[in-house]
């Protein structure tokens, strides 16, 4: 009897949690908000250890406010830095096709008024609304299958193009995430850390997110080494948990200067991480040869679609044909790299 009151008692307290708090009731978006939780925390262990027992860091504080000030906006821009990242969308097909429909309902009714001017004799409305049909030439006809199928080369079957989870017609480079149980526009990876997929819409975020990590922890690695060289034998348990904390701390600062490096190469060469590793699985990589990379267009414009154009998360890219494969797999001559061919 004790033992059904008290499972009756914790399925209340559990029913009332849940109802103020709905993301603890999924045990995935539960388990993704303590890891939350634990990486911030670790960010302020590390901080204020470092404060706590660096007396000559707070004396340096007090003497030259500037440095400190620099570590600690560095500290809070990673930090927000962070939320953002994991609070974006990388770019979600169902967005993407609500977003083309709401599209082609707004073309559809300036074609409209456009059509009732003319036959009015309205000069105005009539110019108009010629100069919006320019600006939306091409779209005002189509419908998402039709553009999804635009970008695959003639003759691919629309049964290779659906995702038998989602059940929509996926873009070229689109992938299915099964922990957040929908298609993502250029899938990179899903990172538990974050909680939510990295895609086409967040890659830049999450490049800049890892910038900053890295120099937010290297700049800490600086500072507990500094302790040690001048504070070592004087307490044997400060010196052991700030020794501890340093080879963890040195540990994900090569993790996260590796991750940096390979994220660099990747939006250099537009890649994506699931391209790289997945290569001979994917049906449009396999015939393509290693060391080609179909959707590069130089370093410069890679540089500048993922700095500018990413921010608009629903830009789709059709697959390279086969004349422009066979162009990027020439090899390079003196010719090219005196006309910048590779950028």
């Amino acid at each position: 009897m004790v033992v059904g009151i008290c499972r009756s008692f914790r399925d209340r307290a559990l029913g009332r949690c849940f109802h103020f708090f709905p993301c603890l009731s999924d045990p995935a978006r539960r388990s993704s908000l303590g890891l939350k939780v634990t990486l911030v925390t670790l960010h302020f262990i590390y901080a204020g250890i470092l404060f706590l027992f660096d007396g000559d860091l707070v004396y340096k504080t007090k003497k030259e406010p500037w440095y400190t000030s620099l570590y600690l906006l560095l500290f809070f821009v990673t930090l927000v830095q962070y939320f953002i990242t994991s609070g974006s969308s990388p770019g979600y097909v169902v967005d993407a096709m609500r977003a083309f429909n709401e599209t082609n309902e707004v073309i559809s009714g300036l074609e409209q008024r456009q059509s009732a001017s003319s036959k009015n004799g309205s000069l105005d409305a009539t110019v108009e609304g010629c100069q919006s049909g320019r600006i939306f030439q091409g779209s005002n006809s189509a419908s998402w299958t039709k553009l999804v199928m635009d970008m695959y080369p003639p003759g691919t079957s629309i049964r290779t193009c659906i995702c038998s989870y989602c059940n929509v017609e996926q873009p070229p480079r689109t992938k299915h995430c099964h922990d957040c149980d929908k298609c993502v526009l250029q899938f990179d990876h899903h990172c538990v850390w974050l909680g939510t997929c990295i895609g086409q819409g967040n890659h830049c975020k999450f490049w800049w997110y890892i910038c900053e990590e890295s120099a937010l922890c290297l700049w800490t690695a600086i500072l507990y080494i500094t302790y040690l060289k001048g504070n070592i034998s004087r307490a044997w348990w400060k010196d052991g948990i700030m020794i501890i904390l340093l080879i963890a701390l040195l540990i994900s600062v090569i993790f996260l200067l590796l991750l940096l490096l390979f994220h660099s190469y990747l939006v250099m060469t537009n890649q994506t991480t699931y391209e790289l590793v997945r290569r001979r699985r994917i049906p449009y990589l396999r015939g393509v040869p290693e060391r080609v990379y179909p959707f590069s267009k130089g370093v410069s414009s890679n540089l500048y679609d993922f700095c500018c154009v990413g921010s608009r998360i629903y830009s789709l890219e059709p697959l390279p044909s086969a004349e422009e494969i066979e162009e990027k797999s020439r090899p390079y001559t003196c010719l090219d790299v005196l006309t910048c061919r590779c950028c």
